[in-house]
């Protein structure tokens, strides 16, 4: 049997319309570019894992505007994350750094996403909902 874990992702834009991403410094997609994100812990709600995930990861505080997607992503053990990505509003993005599980954050425009080692159905998925202009 599979277990089946929480987890989430911050979809945060700046004023000049790029898209902020994390390079994961460990498993999954280790070395990648990827939202920032983690798993919800025990007694958190997902808005409150994202803005965590998001202060931890790249210093930056953030508020929830809606919940954009979801998807289900294999874990290194075997099992599933059930990931629900957020587009978090973030006031001031003047402090970004990475921190925790991330090596490097960074904003990418749509089209250095686009060509960016990312992790695997990150681009399609912002596609998908409507995110990214294809």
């Amino acid at each position: 049997m599979t277990s089946e874990r929480q987890a989430v992702g911050a979809i945060v834009f700046d004023e000049a319309g790029r898209l902020l991403l994390i390079r994961r410094a460990n498993p999954p997609s280790q070395g990648l570019w990827s939202l920032p994100g983690g798993r919800v812990e025990a007694g958190e709600s997902g808005e409150q894992a994202v803005v965590r995930e998001l202060l931890e990861e790249t210093g930056l505080a953030g508020v929830v505007v809606d919940e954009v997607g979801t998807i289900r992503l294999p874990s290194p053990d075997g099992g599933v994350y059930f990931v629900r990505d957020y587009r978090v509003h973030v006031a001031d993005v003047g402090d970004l750094a990475a921190g925790d599980d991330a090596d490097d954050a960074a904003w990418f425009s749509v089209g250095a996403l686009r060509d960016a080692a990312t992790s695997p159905g990150l681009v399609d998925a912002l596609i998908d909902w409507g995110v990214i202009d294809s």
